[in-house]
């Protein structure tokens, strides 16, 4: 009857674009329903950030890059905004589709749900069919919205004047849109201000964590360390100002109470299982380590160094049983596993060669951020980020880079990346204006675990003049520079090159950061005014 009676008025113009603004208000109930839902599940079950994640691990390296270049660490956002427009768009045309056939257009709606609730349940992380929950009723609570929003726009009956049967038909279509939307609204900001048990508990859990003292503890950062230069990278950088790539929509937030670490696979003699107290129990060490990503360009700004707080990660192996492939040891990769079902590869050579290779818990004086990893967190100095420090970590699997591929592997990524030498002008800036007269260029080096030796600059295409480096902290921590420049005035380019503790000196060449980082001279531009 109601399908009958939803044809009995030929639609208007006016009608196509209610149904086209009643496919996207379905749209929009259907995920504030859905959201609320993974408010009580879980947040990476909602159907967004479940298919934005799918997303991800189905997009090209070469356009994650191309993100990353252009959106930089907003590109989460970019996306998740992108999949929001898209979806809108869907929903649009599917308002249209049930102004002629309201089965259909609420079918379509369904559809979306199911995709919502596959992506949810095949998310690596996942261990629960109630991941499903979400997406599926939020599609169900849309496509009844949008059946009934069709059904109130065309359901007049002939014996009305046109006119006023259209009038009546808007009425009861703006009455029904306006207060679902209005109830939707309240409903996913009420569940977003009571948050999710597990959140509350994570960040409880953080607050109340305090940092055991190091048997071992970081040197005060030496005098002359931090350069006086007006516009130079501070040489511990501040939390807030850390950079972070990786691959989580909804950054994870793990209740530091309940949190286990499983250290097993080939060559384990001694399978562990810690939670966080115990691994805290163990010989703490506090370090300032350098921390690099393969996506950074020439340049770039994707490399951070503070001061951490952990264990040793080669004495937790060795506590295991585990021994390095130098002292005929079977495995030659160990293969970390964050609770977002990343996983990250590193040479156990590496790991167990004498450096201070970290299970973090601490940066710079206070537990990790969410963020940055907390509750543990895994790095390696000297390695780039995608092969050694895996945020959010709960497995550490031995095995061989035969025998399994990490998550970056079968995207193009090298299985194995050393740091590779580089140098960054900080000041003057790429563009600048700077007066005529002593100009101070100035900015920071780094080759982890082998140490900076030299940096030089380049004037135009001049002599290399060799910079005042400033106090070495340790080879495994990024070194500021200085050099004072007499500049003219007009247009100049100054270029920058490293050496590091090896002889090695940065090579002139520019590379893409694919497979294995970056390599190359950074210079900037400027205009001296007279």
């Amino acid at each position: 009857m109601n399908a009958t009676r939803s044809l009995r008025r030929r639609p208007t113009r006016t009608d196509r674009l209610l149904a086209v603004a009643g496919g996207v208000l379905s749209g929009y109930v259907a995920l504030a329903v859905a959201d609320v839902l993974a408010g009580l599940i879980r947040h990476e079950s909602g159907p967004v950030t479940a298919v934005g994640d799918a997303v991800v691990d189905r997009t090209p390296a070469a356009v994650e890059q191309w993100a990353i270049r252009t959106f930089g660490e907003s590109d989460k956002a970019v996306l998740l905004l992108g999949i929001v427009l898209v979806l809108g768009l869907i929903a649009a045309a599917l308002g249209l589709l049930a102004l002629r056939h309201r089965w259909a257009g609420a079918i379509g709606v369904l559809g979306f749900g199911v995709v919502g609730a596959l992506a949810a349940v095949t998310r690596p992380d996942s261990d629960s069919a109630l991941d499903a929950l979400p997406s599926l009723v939020g599609a169900v609570v849309g496509a009844v919205l949008l059946y009934v929003l069709i059904g109130r726009l065309l359901a007049s009956d002939d014996a009305a004047p046109p006119q006023e049967a259209a009038r009546a038909d808007r009425r009861r279509f703006l009455v029904v849109a306006a207060a679902t939307g209005l109830a939707a609204t309240a409903a996913a900001a009420i569940g977003r201000a009571a948050g999710t048990p597990s959140g509350e508990g994570a960040t409880a859990s953080r607050r109340a964590l305090r940092l055991p003292r190091p048997v071992s503890a970081a040197p005060a950062v030496p005098r002359g360390a931090q350069l006086d230069v007006p516009g130079i990278s501070r040489f511990l950088t501040p939390n807030k100002d850390f950079y972070r790539v990786d691959t989580a929509l909804v950054v994870p937030k793990v209740d530091a109470d309940t949190w286990r670490l499983r250290v097993h696979g080939m060559g384990v003699v001694d399978e562990l299982s810690l939670d966080l107290r115990e691994l805290m129990g163990r010989e703490v060490v506090e370090r300032d380590i350098t921390l690099a990503c393969v996506s950074n360009e020439v340049g770039g700004p994707y490399v951070g160094n503070a001061r951490w707080l952990g264990v040793r990660l080669a004495d937790l192996l060795r506590e295991a049983g585990v021994r390095p492939p130098s002292e005929g040891g079977p495995a030659d990769q160990l293969v970390a596993r964050s609770v977002d079902g990343m996983t990250i590869g590193t040479p156990v050579e590496a790991v167990m060669d004498g450096r201070d290779a970290l299970l973090a818990f601490g940066m710079n004086g206070e537990p990790l951020p969410f963020d940055h990893g907390f509750p543990v967190r895994m790095l390696v100095p000297g390695l780039y980020g995608y092969v050694s420090a895996c945020k959010w970590i709960e497995s550490l699997e031995l095995t061989t880079f035969d025998a399994y591929d990490a998550y970056w592997v079968p995207r193009g990524w090298a299985a194995q990346a050393p740091v590779k030498t580089q140098s960054r002008i900080d000041t003057p800036r790429d563009l600048a204006r700077p007066a005529a007269g002593t100009v101070m260029i100035a900015g920071v080096a780094w080759a982890q675990h082998r140490g900076i030796a030299r940096v030089e600059v380049r004037v135009d295409d001049g002599p290399w003049r060799e910079a005042r480096l400033g106090t070495e902290d340790s080879r495994d921590t990024w070194r500021q520079w200085v050099h004072p420049w007499q500049a003219e005035p007009g247009r100049h380019t100054l270029t920058v090159r490293a050496t590091d503790g090896t002889g090695v000196t940065q090579p002139e060449r520019r590379t893409d950061t694919m497979p294995d980082g970056a390599a190359g001279w950074h210079s900037v531009v400027v205009t001296v005014g007279s």
